[in-house]
């Protein structure tokens, strides 16, 4: 089949655009002209852009326009897609042009993580549907970076080392009380109350997952020792040894770190400890404004110095900090895989577009942990007169009695 014939102005754009990716190993296409990269790197994928118009908008902003594009079925990537993101990532503030930043400053207002811009947001995302999320999550539904003992662990295998692994870096003991925000279908809760025997209060502001987690609860026998609240983290009331947030302080805003750390503080006070498990940035930079857009309204990514803001007024002690950045990466691996081994399943129940938007959204999400623009960090944290602090950090990773169902019962009653 004959391609059509471009012009000078064509490809002057493909030349505009190659400038903005710089020598990333992606042939761009455009009718019967190749723009190939300067280096002597394989090419790992190829762009098709079927018109001008679509090309003239890459090279406004390339980012949101090549994730419109690619949803809609307008842009075909060959090749492989996500070595083909990660090259493009590595050079990421090439892309990132004015263009790119006035979108961005509008969606910091548009997005903003107030009560109700907070619900639209969590809603938006999580309230897709229970269905969709159980074709390619794990059996408990966790939607948080894994921990992989081994890198050949399944995924159901590294969800639950990472539940036991929070649970571990809290020293958790029987009878405590915990409060966590954010609690998404209730997995960690539950694994708390099970395996360690305390009580929580968990919060969240999805109504479907809210209802999954209660359903579930009750299920695992725990109904009574967790109580799952459709509820904003900023209603949390009453008195708690520990506070939880894992994969929330995403969902905050910057600008609400202050009332996060008040928050905190008057849960847990100065005897209490603490972790926050988030996405999170070596230096501050606003998030993706495509996923912003259409995934995930309101995200930002803090970067370490900007959490800590969180706990540095109430004179929160650090004591232990953690970047799984790899196992995000392959946590994010197993996802895909799930996802497209259920894509036309998806594509039945979604449409076409959608299922290749979230495609498009998990493929660079790998290409971003794979290239260390987005980290994935744990800090364990303790009030000033905390009493719980362990002496080494064997108790991570010393091994695990085996346990019978009836002492881990007993334990947890």
């Amino acid at each position: 089949m004959t391609r059509p014939a471009t012009s000078p102005l064509d490809r002057k754009l493909l030349s505009a655009l190659r400038s903005l990716l710089g020598p990333v190993p992606v042939a761009l296409v455009l009718g019967d002209s190749e723009n190939l990269p300067n280096t002597d790197t394989p090419v790992v994928g190829t762009v098709r852009i079927p018109d001008r118009s679509t090309l003239l908008s890459m090279v406004m902003n390339p980012e949101m326009s090549f994730g419109e594009a690619y949803s809609s079925g307008k842009i075909e990537m060959e090749g492989d897609l996500v070595r083909s993101l990660e090259c493009v990532t590595r050079s990421s503030p090439r892309v990132r042009n004015w263009s790119w930043r006035l979108l961005s400053k509008w969606f910091d207002w548009a997005q903003a993580n107030t009560r109700s811009g907070s619900s639209r947001n969590i809603q938006h995302h999580y309230d897709l549907s229970n269905d969709f999320y159980r074709l390619w999550l794990d059996e408990k539904m966790v939607y948080t970076c894994a921990y992989f003992p081994t890198p050949d662990a399944s995924l159901e295998e590294a969800q639950e080392a990472k539940l036991e692994l929070v649970c571990r870096k809290l020293c958790l003991r029987p009878g405590e009380t915990v409060v966590e925000v954010g609690c998404g279908w209730g997995a960690l809760a539950i694994y708390m109350a099970q395996h360690y025997g305390v009580r929580v209060q968990a919060f969240n502001i999805s109504r479907e997952q809210i209802g999954w987690a209660r359903e579930w609860s009750k299920k695992a026998g725990v109904a009574s020792r967790v109580e799952f609240v459709e509820d904003d983290y900023r209603n949390v009331s009453g008195q708690f040894d520990v506070f939880v947030s894992v994969g929330m302080l995403e969902h905050v805003g910057r600008e609400n770190y202050p009332e996060l750390g008040r928050i905190i503080h008057r849960a847990i006070g100065d005897t209490g400890r603490g972790f926050l498990h988030y996405i999170g940035r070596n230096r501050p930079q606003p998030f993706s404004v495509w996923i912003r857009k259409r995934i995930f309204p309101g995200a930002y990514a803090p970067s370490l110095r900007e959490s800590i803001e969180v706990l540095e007024p109430h004179n929160y002690s650090v004591l232990d900090i953690e970047n799984l950045r790899q196992h995000y990466a392959k946590t994010l691996e197993h996802w895909l895989a799930r996802f497209d081994a259920a894509f036309d399943t998806v594509v039945r129940e979604h449409g076409i577009d959608f299922a290749r938007m979230w495609r498009l959204y998990l493929a660079g999400s790998i290409a971003a942990f794979r290239a260390g623009n987005l980290q994935l960090f744990q800090v364990l944290f303790a009030g000033s007169r905390c009493q719980s602090i362990p002496w080494t950090r064997e108790h991570l990773y010393a091994a695990v009695r085996e346990e019978t169902d009836d002492e881990q019962w007993t334990r947890a009653m």
